[in-house]
Formats: structure tokens, sequence, C-alpha cells
């Protein structure tokens, strides 16, 4: 895992906003796919920090939460 404080090129259209969120200023997570990770990012505060996982970091932690 990794923060990348530089603002990369991915277009907003690349940007998915999870099913947990609730849309009224509470949790407000973002996903995008790019070559070779998974970015996450605060929808409220998008240009701030991405934390970026490897393939295989993102799958691992899609199984482990999937069982909640």
């Amino acid at each position: 895992m990794s923060v990348q404080h530089s603002k990369a090129a991915v277009p907003e259209a690349a940007w998915t906003k999870s099913s947990y969120s609730t849309g009224n200023g509470g949790e407000c997570v973002e996903v995008a796919a790019v070559s070779g990770a998974i970015l996450v990012r605060d929808s409220k505060r998008p240009a701030v920090a991405r934390i970026a996982f490897g393939s295989e970091a993102w799958d691992g932690f899609v199984r482990m939460t999937a069982g909640r």
C-alpha cells in the first residue's frame, strides 16, 4: 500500500463511489482501477491524497470484507 500525493491523470469518470457511502456527508469512499493498482480516495477531498493498493492486496481486502 502507498499514499500518492501526485495529481496523476485519472479521469473523473474512472472513479466509482462505494455502495456503502451514505451520500449525506458521511463516509464517502471512491475507487478507480488503473494499470496495476486500485486507487482509493475520500470523495469530499479528492485532490488531497490517494491510497494505492496492488491488485493482490485489493483482492484480499475485498475477500476479507465480503463476509461482513
